[in-house]
């Protein structure tokens, strides 16, 4: 059993380099549409937009890898297993190269499908299309680092993860200036960028686990029934879960649509202070999984207790944080991100509640990262169900009274729920801890 001790630093090291490696995520989105902007015609610029979310779309259903992964591995390293740490990561592999390779000899019904429901104009979809057909050459690689980011996490290699991101979006940023104005490919260009970064950061990902995996090969009964039937039953939690999390903001979308385009688009500015929160705060929940998972491997209850307490302790202190810059400087944000002066307004009305995201949604957050370090998988499904049920509720009821306020108070009830009906099955995880003599 490997069993150190949690400490400030030690949660820092995890999150930090995660809460940086996000933040270079939104910096490609736009130096994608800058670099094809420069062609100075429309058509490209949407087509690498709606390419790059009928991608987003598919790829987002094998996230689980990344969690299931995450959870799983980090257990494996607490009981000081490292064959089976190197196993977890081989059967996660091979899941997501069977699902690329899969979706290659799909795609074109998928994309024909995508298309149906997101109707664009000829030469939008032509080059979208063109765009497509470059970038799904990726589709294994782009699954298979979810478990390789899953595994890094579970390691404590988060500073590997930053690499892998600068690496990949480094690359990506220079090949798109060659490829775009240099060897003028337009949006064929964008994508064969993306792909080159793609494969390389693969590549170096497989480098960066290449003793794991030379490991794993000793491992017998890699794929026994009982083994991959644990795997099976963690992602697909996880999968449900997250179809669930993702319909309900799909929702919340559909129904601002019916307060109007000003407010439609003001929602659409305010939801990026979720996405600023996302970024800033997941390193926190990363930080749980991995140390309440090694907890768990190393049956140390009171471990998974001080994990808790130091990583929430610190997430709850960025929460704070952000929820007093928004409530401070909100208004400047809103003012840069959009210069349509009623959509301006009309966010500024919506504000508070951006404010108080933070602090309402963080136990949550933190709850989802204690969860699949615990592979308490099938509880997190479960919570997430009852407290869609009551969101629901909620949907039907508050923007009746209240407008877009009614709206965006149902979207904070689905985070105080999703906390709330997770918290009574937190004894769970520290009960996954104890040693078996003293549970039997």
């Amino acid at each position: 059993m490997r069993a150190k001790e949690v400490t400030n630093r030690r949660v820092l090291a995890i999150a930090l380099p995660i809460v940086l490696s996000n933040a270079t995520v939104p910096i490609l989105g736009a130096v994608d549409t800058g670099v094809i902007g420069q062609l100075g015609q429309a058509a490209p610029i949407g087509a690498v937009g709606i390419g790059a979310v009928i991608l987003a779309s598919i790829y987002w259903m094998f996230g689980f890898l990344r969690m299931g992964t995450s959870g799983l591995v980090a257990q494996a390293h607490g009981a000081g297993d490292d064959v089976e740490v190197g196993a977890h990561l081989l059967r996660a592999l091979a899941i997501a190269f069977a699902a690329g390779f899969s979706l290659i000899l799909l795609h074109p019904m998928l994309f024909a499908g995508a298309f149906m429901l997101a109707p664009a104009s000829d030469e939008v979809e032509t080059l979208a299309r063109q765009y497509l057909s470059i970038r799904i050459w990726g589709a294994p690689a782009t699954i298979a680092l979810y478990a390789i980011t899953g595994w890094l996490i579970a390691m404590e290699r988060t500073r590997d993860v930053l690499l892998l991101q600068l690496l990949q979006n480094g690359l990506n940023v220079a090949l798109d200036i060659w490829f775009v104005l240099g060897l003028g490919w337009g949006v064929g260009g964008v994508a064969a960028a993306t792909l080159i970064a793609e494969l390389s950061g693969l590549a170096l990902g497989l480098w960066f686990c290449r003793d794991a995996l030379r490991a794993a090969r000793r491992q017998a009964g890699l794929f026994a029934r009982k083994r991959l039937a644990r795997l099976a039953r963690v992602n697909s939690d996880i999968m449900i879960r997250s179809v669930l999390l993702q319909g309900s903001f799909t929702t919340f979308m559909f129904m601002a649509a019916g307060q109007g385009d000003v407010t439609l688009a003001a929602n659409q500015v305010l939801l990026q202070f979720l996405e600023i929160t996302a970024y800033a705060l997941d390193g926190f929940a990363f930080s749980a999984e991995t140390l309440v998972g090694q907890a768990v491997g190393a049956r140390r209850s009171d471990l998974v207790r001080r994990s808790v307490r130091v990583s929430s302790g610190w997430a709850v202190g960025g929460a704070v944080l952000l929820g007093v810059v928004f409530a401070l400087f909100g208004p400047a944000i809103i003012d840069l991100l959009t210069t349509s002066e009623p959509v301006r307004a009309d966010a500024k009305q919506y504000l508070p509640w951006l404010a108080l995201a933070p602090l309402i949604g963080i136990a949550s957050w933190m709850l989802d990262g204690v969860f699949i370090g615990a592979t308490l998988t099938a509880q997190m499904r479960r919570a997430m169900f009852e407290a869609v049920a009551i969101y629901v509720v909620a949907l039907m009821i508050l923007p009746q009274l209240w407008g877009n306020h009614g709206l965006w108070a149902a979207l904070m009830v689905l985070n105080a729920t999703r906390a709330l009906t997770m918290l009574r099955f937190y004894p769970l995880a520290e009960q996954a801890a104890r040693p078996v003599a003293a549970a039997s």
